[in-house]
């Protein structure tokens, strides 16, 4: 007779999981720039900072942890290069715009969350399962989460910058398998990254649940994601745990 799957811990990503910024980022570059008299498009600095992003996670992976950067110097550089790009050539102007930045994202208010976070958070809680946080976020994400009313949900919370691993690296996970005296068949990670999230906590024999939000998926996700992994928003992550868990192990 094949027993029933117990799980004892959920890990949770954050951004774009449980919270995401109140307004995009090219708007939110853009008003801060125009607080400190420069007027620069919205559009001209998401997309600007996209680029930079994508270039500056390549060049300096995890805040630039093992160049000797700190997550802020990371941070104040992006924002510095992505004025630049969308053609703001004063470093000492912007400089001024990239410390307010700064401050900006360290505070609940520049962050909302999801529909359906605490509603889906306070479920898990009620059947007795433990919550940790794995996310690849910096120092703030502490006080982000205590100010927003959710880090009282979580057992503790692991960030990259604290750990020096980014997921998909599977030693985050496993410090939070480790911190939790949890087995890999007993714990699941929910998160919105197929491959930092979903491949990443499977690799180390975690069940996982990919959040994919509104819009067509992936060609990847549809072909390698099996349908009961995949959660359209996250009031659908309690149903799937139900099935889960009527499953005997390794389905």
């Amino acid at each position: 007779m094949a027993h029933r799957l117990q799980l004892r811990l959920l890990t949770w990503d954050v951004k774009d999981t449980l919270l995401r910024v109140r307004r995009p980022i090219g708007e939110e570059y853009a008003s801060k720039a125009q607080a400190h008299g420069l007027e620069v498009e919205a559009a001209a600095l998401g997309q600007a900072f996209r680029q930079v992003y994508k270039a500056q996670s390549h060049s300096f992976p995890n805040y630039g942890l093992s160049h000797g950067l700190t997550s802020r110097q990371w941070w104040l550089d992006v924002v510095l290069q992505t004025f630049h790009l969308a053609g703001i050539r004063d470093a000492q102007a912007v400089a001024s715009i990239a410390d307010q930045l700064y401050k900006d994202f360290s505070s609940p208010c520049t962050w909302q969350m999801l529909e359906g976070a605490e509603a889906t958070l306070k479920g898990c809680r009620k059947r007795g399962l433990r919550l940790a946080v794995v996310s690849n976020f910096d120092r703030r994400l502490e006080d982000i989460l205590v100010g927003l009313g959710l880090r009282e949900h979580f057992d503790f919370v692991l960030t990259s910058e604290a750990t020096g691993w980014p997921k998909p690296d599977p030693r985050i996970f496993r410090e939070a398998l480790r911190l939790a005296h949890v087995e890999p068949a007993a714990a699941a990670h929910i998160g919105d990254s197929y491959h930092c999230d979903y491949r990443g906590a499977r690799a180390v024999g975690m069940h996982s649940f990919l959040v994919i939000g509104p819009g067509p998926l992936d060609s990847e996700v549809k072909d390698s994601v099996p349908q009961e992994h995949i959660l359209p928003s996250l009031p659908h992550l309690l149903p799937a745990l139900d099935r889960l868990e009527g499953s005997p192990p390794g389905l």
